[in-house]
């Protein structure tokens, strides 16, 4: 597996992750999630050429997963991170999340920092075990006030959701 910047060609490649990825929310009863939109290409663009998108690819160059994110408030802010279901279970997201972590420690970022689902067990659970901790919803700095403001305009806030972070 190799982790590279992703080019622009693959991008429609990371939308199909993510619609693959999202049908796992319906046995949780989580229709709405299943069946959002993923990231535009305009937008998973804006990241790309911002530096901020990341795919695993296997040998073969088929793009198995990717990370994307941007600065907020210090730390690095991962807006998706998501792997192909054919592939899960590989180690790619911690993959991928390892190597987020590399670019926000050269970048001089003191940390990773997330919004996820609370109580779906391949996210909150699953960050808390790569040493993410949740961050109460006083301390949230301004930039993740802003974030969780637009996932609620978005209708996330359905189903607990908690920002979390992870030192570097």
């Amino acid at each position: 597996m190799m982790l590279r910047s992703a080019t622009a060609a693959e991008l429609p490649r990371l939308q199909d992750i993510e619609v693959a990825a999202g049908t796992a929310f319906r046995a949780l009863g989580m229709d709405a999630v299943a069946d959002d939109e993923p990231p535009a290409l305009a937008e998973l663009e804006g990241f790309r050429r911002a530096g901020y998108a990341w795919v695993a690819a296997a040998e073969d160059g088929t793009v198995l997963g990717y990370l994307i994110g941007l600065p907020v408030d210090g730390a690095f802010h991962i807006e998706q991170v998501t792997v192909d279901p054919a592939a899960a279970r590989r180690g790619i997201g911690r993959a991928l999340l390892a190597h987020a972590a590399e670019q926000a420690r050269a970048a001089g970022l003191a940390g990773l920092t997330l919004t996820t689902f609370a109580d779906v067990p391949w996210n909150a659970p699953y960050y808390e075990r790569l040493g993410f901790r949740r961050i109460d919803a006083r301390a949230l700095t301004p930039g993740l006030r802003a974030v969780r403001a637009a996932e609620a305009a978005h209708g996330l806030d359905r189903w607990p959701r908690v920002c979390m972070r992870r030192e570097l």
